[in-house]
């Protein structure tokens, strides 16, 4: 069964998606964004190693781009989450969602 498995996986996305990505990453655009938000230049060159491997396996289905892949993924989706959200997540609404705001009128 791991052998049929083997042939049916596809990459978490697109092949146009990484090239989409690396593309967007090159613009001024993102080159100024990125660089006033973060105090450095964007790294593009994973987004098109992504891409190669990506090829890579749709073309002759390589077992070395799939785990290149796999990992590139984890490591985005790690890096994502350390950073924690900046507003703490309620579990219920507060008592009195419902009554008007205060200061608010009602016009009529």
């Amino acid at each position: 069964m791991a052998g049929a498995e083997e042939s049916f996986w596809m990459p978490p996305r697109s092949c146009e998606d990484y090239w989409a990505e690396w593309k967007h990453c090159r613009t001024l655009r993102n080159f100024l964004h990125h660089y006033y938000t973060y105090g450095e230049t964007p790294a593009c060159a994973q987004w098109k190693r992504d891409y190669q491997h990506c090829r890579q396996w749709e073309e002759s289905g390589s077992p070395e781009a799939k785990q290149c892949l796999c990992q590139s993924e984890r490591a985005r989706i790690l890096a994502k989450q350390k950073h924690p959200p900046v507003w703490t997540m309620r579990q219920s609404p507060p008592r009195e969602w419902h009554l008007p705001l205060p200061g608010e009128e009602k016009s009529k």
